[in-house]
């Protein structure tokens, strides 16, 4: 089951549950964004701010930045990005298992791949109200009957060494 809701600072919040008892979980949920000042809402009061790709996450350490860019140009992926740990390839959601077979010719361990929410813009918020939305984000994934949780807040970079 998905479940859509606003949190702090109206942030938008994608759930995808697996559950043997929805009534259960949608409580579960409704009280967890209640604690945290947000508010669970119906189907598509959050999705419209996100799109649905494949996404495609590699080790650095098993592909160079320039051959990975070369699978995915030649497999169809929509962008490929190479950050500090991993390269990340996203393509459409329709695209995706086409991808993937791909790029699997190539490269047998993936980190991680998947059709995930993307958000179409990340919110900044301020300090208060991104510490609350990061504390309800974290109660969601700490549901046993949450798989995943998908929000458009936009990280802070921590000053921290």
């Amino acid at each position: 089951l998905r479940y859509e809701g606003m949190g702090p600072g109206n942030i938008a919040v994608i759930i995808e549950s697996l559950t043997d008892n929805k009534n259960r979980t949608a409580s579960n949920i409704r009280k967890i964004f209640q604690k945290y000042g947000g508010n669970l809402g119906t189907t598509g009061v959050a999705s419209h701010n996100f799109k649905q790709s494949g996404i495609l996450r590699i080790k650095k350490k098993n592909i160079s930045d320039e051959k990975i860019l070369e699978l995915a140009i030649e497999a169809g992926a929509e962008e490929c990005v190479s950050k500090e740990e991993y390269h990340e390839i996203s393509c459409s959601k329709d695209q995706f298992y086409k991808v993937k077979n791909l790029i699997e010719k190539d490269i047998f361990d993936f980190l991680h791949f998947g059709i995930e929410w993307i958000p179409n813009n990340e919110l900044d918020l301020k300090e208060d109200e991104y510490k609350m939305a990061v504390s309800l984000i974290e109660a969601l994934d700490d549901d046993d009957d949450v798989q995943n949780v998908y929000s458009n807040l936009k990280e802070k970079k921590s000053n921290k060494k």
